[in-house]
């Protein structure tokens, strides 16, 4: 439906520096999860035990590689998606055999990317090319150390392993933090690998319920998504905020919801017609990169604290209320 509508041209984006789509409060995220005291303590204690080859291994063991003799049409259809993003050396693509519709990018020294099978069985080429474009992004903005991190983490906590205690679920939920803004500058790489608005929006709606193009509608899942960031008391955004805690990536109805605003903002076309830092330019001046991520974070910090301390107010005069009118003993 919508890659009819949006058949066009595909803009190769020649030399395209990750910062033209990262999003400010990955990188405020990021800052503030470096910060804790404990942060290097724990990750050199994790690297300490794990290496480069276990990580790998332990990734690829159960997976399939990709390549002209291996799902040889998945295999070309990620090298056009290298190519419109201008990755020289693609990462090498593995397919596991996984019924949820997943990838990912993992990897410290070495980045590779995952997907899962059950995202071939859903999704159709278009949007496969947005997911495509969505983990070449993580790669490409050096996401992928601190996203093994999290899973090693997550599963040494699950174990129960010694070097999981406070100090390290400290970092791990900063991290998580982290990974969840993460997502909002890989959607965009994802958008600027597929180049198609509509479609793009219109995935997230299949990742979030399935379901087929005469079963769904793309305006009614925008609608909802406005709901649910709008709507509700400062109650119910408390709530919000408890439900992502320990979530490694924000709702899909969120993700739409940002990305059209990025679209909206003017972002996407500008890049399309070549306005974007080149790598060539050097990393993105410091101060203003700062500045952004800073304005982005406490513009966040300062709307939650007010959600918070007006839920606070309302549970109070609510209880209050409530006690007034019971009947005396």
């Amino acid at each position: 439906m919508a890659a009819t509508v949006e058949a066009r041209a595909r803009r190769i984006l020649r030399d395209i520096d990750p910062s033209a789509w990262e999003h400010p409060a990955d990188r405020a995220a990021l800052q503030a999860a470096r910060r804790i005291p404990v942060f290097d303590k724990v990750l050199r204690a994790v690297f300490g035990l794990f290496g480069e080859k276990p990580i790998r291994l332990a990734f690829q063991a159960n997976a399939v590689r990709v390549g002209p003799r291996q799902f040889p049409d998945i295999w070309t259809h990620y090298l056009e998606v290298c190519e419109t993003l201008d990755v020289k050396e693609p990462p090498e693509l593995f397919i596991s055999q996984t019924p949820l519709v997943n990838a990912g990018a993992y990897g410290m020294n070495k980045p590779f990317i995952v997907m899962n099978s059950g995202t071939l069985r859903l999704l159709n080429r278009d949007e496969i090319t947005y997911i495509l474009g969505h983990e070449l992004g993580h790669v490409m903005s050096g996401h992928v150390l601190y996203r093994t991190m999290i899973v090693i983490l997550m599963y040494l906590a699950q174990l129960g392993f010694p070097v999981v205690g406070i100090a390290a679920r400290v970092v791990l939920m900063a991290l998580l933090e982290w990974q969840r803004k993460s997502e909002f500058s890989a959607d965009r790489a994802g958008l600027l690998a597929l180049q198609q608005p509509e479609t793009t929006l219109h995935t997230f709606m299949r990742l979030a319920g399935g379901g087929y193009d005469n079963e769904t509608n793309l305006n009614e899942f925008l609608i909802q998504a406005d709901q649910y960031r709008d709507d509700g008391d400062a109650a119910d955004m408390v709530f919000k905020v408890l439900n992502l805690l320990g979530a490694t990536h924000p709702f899909h109805v969120l993700r739409a919801a940002e990305l059209r605003d990025w679209i909206e903002a003017g972002e996407y076309d500008r890049i399309l017609r070549g306005e974007y830092r080149q790598r060539t330019d050097g990393p993105a001046p410091y101060q203003e990169d700062l500045a952004a991520a800073a304005r982005s974070y406490r513009e966040d910090a300062q709307t939650f604290t007010k959600q918070f301390t007006d839920a606070l107010r309302q549970t109070r005069d609510r209880f209050a209320e409530g006690f007034r009118r019971s009947p005396e003993a």
